[in-house]
């Protein structure tokens, strides 16, 4: 889902739609004046939300037919004059008097063309987003992920961290899916890594802060999602790095905190459990969000550190 290509061939093919990606937002960027940044956030965000879009595909926006082709046009002739007197929204971004879905030209531009109704400011662009998606969760992941192109500049971005300082003594756990009893019986949504009070906590990934505080079950934890669509989520901190604070963008190997003991109670509880790090992952697919198993990826981004 997320680690890095080690394959030649493989790295060598990401890394080529990955360029012709890039060409194209930025082509559709300098007609609309839209940043370039946000059209390929909107890509990103519908690339990990669709389980039909294959890895060589190079624009995953999708529209419903209807808003394309517009109501009436039955037949979903896909020439602009009629699209356009259906009042369809598809647009022709290749100039051959054709407005295809299925192209990728035709569907950037049209998506760019959607935001500009809207304008073209953070505010107007944002608002768009809402009025497309209609749901504040994926408003706020293209949004994070757009901060996090424009910051960095380029979309590869597969480095991954261990989340501890591996100068330090600690101790991995496969207990994702085990049951806990405070609060009541629920699943264990996270692998534990136990370490000393104080070990440095360090971010895995590209992401933004969008959670830092106190939590009954979690303590002091900290929430960052990634532009992959997934939410990183560390508890049981003892204290965060100074001025760590949400819409912070950060990247793999920054230090955000220490392990400690804190949870299972009110604000400041900390000893009811050996100091560890309690580090989960949650997947969006634009409807539902779930946890799956981090400790595959913990073994992956530890024995990438190694080497």
């Amino acid at each position: 889902m997320f680690g890095i290509l080690t394959h030649p061939v493989l790295a060598d093919n990401a890394q080529n739609i990955q360029e012709k990606r890039m060409v194209l937002y930025k082509k559709t960027a300098a007609l609309t004046q839209i940043p370039w940044y946000y059209l390929a956030a909107i890509d990103q965000y519908e690339r990990n939300s669709s389980d039909d879009v294959k890895d060589e595909q190079l624009i995953s926006i999708a529209f419903p037919d209807e808003l394309w082709y517009g109501i009436g046009n039955s037949a979903m002739i896909n020439d602009r004059s009629i699209i356009q007197f259906f009042h369809g929204k598809g647009k022709d971004g290749n100039g051959n008097g054709k407005a295809d879905p299925d192209n990728p030209e035709d569907a950037l531009y049209t998506m760019a063309n959607l935001l500009l109704e809207y304008g073209r400011s953070r505010d107007q662009i944002k608002m768009a987003i809402w009025r497309y998606y209609k749901r504040d969760l994926t408003v706020q992941t293209i949004m994070n992920t757009a901060a996090i192109f424009k910051q960095f500049n380029r979309l590869k971005l597969t480095e991954r961290a261990f989340p501890l300082d591996m100068s330090y003594n600690y101790t991995t756990k496969n207990n994702w899916g085990d049951t806990r009893g405070f609060g009541g019986l629920r699943m264990h949504e996270g692998s534990d890594i136990f370490a000393d009070h104080g070990t440095p906590v360090k971010a895995t990934t590209y992401g933004v802060i969008e959670m830092k505080g106190w939590n009954l079950y979690g303590g002091w934890r900290l929430g960052i999602r990634d532009i992959n669509n997934v939410y990183h989520y560390y508890a049981h901190m003892s204290s965060y790095k100074d001025n760590i604070h949400t819409g912070q963008i950060v990247e793999p190997g920054d230090t955000l905190g220490k392990v400690g003991s804190t949870g299972y109670g009110p604000p400041g509880t900390s000893g009811k459990f050996p100091p560890h790090l309690h580090y989960g992952l949650y997947q969006d697919n634009g409807y539902d969000e779930w946890s799956f198993n981090p400790y595959p990826y913990l073994q992956k981004w530890e024995r990438q550190e190694s080497d």
